[in-house]
């Protein structure tokens, strides 16, 4: 019996190659020279694509695709899949829930330490030689402060826990109300970030979010305020942003994603204000392992036409 053929949208870690490429013939898109070229030679035999959340499935990829069954994405997020497209041709979406939580969760909780305690800051000044020789400021505790959480799925129940760890009080704005946890539902995102000393962001991406934390938010937030974001970059005007940090009408913010990452705006390179990372906030041995397997689940459920572990369509 002939393996499946998927198209891999880009590149995954060898302990999920070396599974893949036993069990499929795997095309890589992320390989080929020219890509509309690549899809035309390969895009007739495709039953799967297995991407990534960044690089999702666009509706003229999937179109180019004739017997498109699924497409199992490496990640939480599914904005960058056109599911709109997804539904209206029969094709089924996965995703890798759950087993990021906790370290997307931790990243969240890391930034807003970094950024209320300077810790970048700190370091740079003992590599520097320049401890004894240059002031540390003093900086913002964390315990005990009011944490304002925006979206409060799986990562943002995860996020509240570990700041109720540090005594902090917790108030939360989604779109709908969460019976299943205690904390204080404000279904105003300005009066929510008017209330908070910290807000940290984690709704999902795409149009309905995009550009939610925007300057009136920024502003309600105040001079004392600092900002972490562990979501997507779309959610967050960071032309907004950066004139708040550049003008102290916050005082901080930690930053996992960006609008047009890798590519970032270089005016956050030049902030003292601003602690910066690659978007890895799942990116820990454990978890990514537990990624992969995840999509390798689903692409062998719905080979061997079983449940899917995951669906999203």
């Amino acid at each position: 019996m002939s393996k499946p053929e998927i198209l891999l949208a880009g590149a995954y870690p060898e302990w999920d190659m070396v599974d893949l490429e036993a069990n499929y013939v795997v095309h890589k898109l992320y390989e080929a020279a020219d890509r509309n070229a690549f899809v035309n030679e390969v895009g007739g035999s495709i039953r799967a694509i297995a991407t990534r959340g960044e690089l999702g499935a666009s509706p003229e990829l999937m179109k180019s695709l004739p017997k498109l069954e699924l497409v199992s994405v490496y990640g939480v997020g599914t904005d960058a899949v056109n599911l709109t497209h997804a539904r209206e041709n029969g094709i089924r979406v996965t995703n890798t829930p759950d087993v990021l939580s906790d370290d997307v969760a931790d990243m969240a909780i890391g930034l807003l330490l970094s950024a209320a305690r300077q810790i970048p800051r700190g370091d740079a000044i003992v590599r520097s030689g320049q401890w004894g020789k240059t002031a540390m400021p003093l900086v913002t505790r964390v315990s005990g402060k009011r944490v304002g959480v925006v979206g409060m799925g799986r990562i943002g129940q995860a996020i509240a826990r570990r700041a109720g760890g540090f005594d902090c009080e917790i108030r939360y704005f989604s779109r709908n109300p969460q019976p299943q946890v205690a904390y204080r539902y404000e279904p105003d995102l300005l009066k929510l970030a008017e209330w908070a000393e910290f807000l940290i962001v984690i709704v999902p991406g795409g149009d309905a979010t995009k550009n939610i934390i925007n300057a009136e938010v920024l502003k309600a937030l105040g001079a004392d305020g600092i900002l972490v974001n562990v979501s997507r970059g779309s959610t967050v005007d960071e032309a907004a942003l950066i004139e708040a940090l550049q003008k102290r009408t916050i005082k901080a913010a930690g930053l996992d994603v960006f609008y047009n990452e890798p590519d970032i705006d270089q005016r956050f390179l030049t902030l003292d204000n601003v602690v910066l990372q690659p978007h890895h906030g799942s990116g820990t041995v454990e978890t990514r392992k537990a990624m992969g397997q995840l999509v390798r689940d689903n692409l062998a459920a719905h080979f061997a036409g079983q449940p899917l572990p995951t669906p999203v369509v």
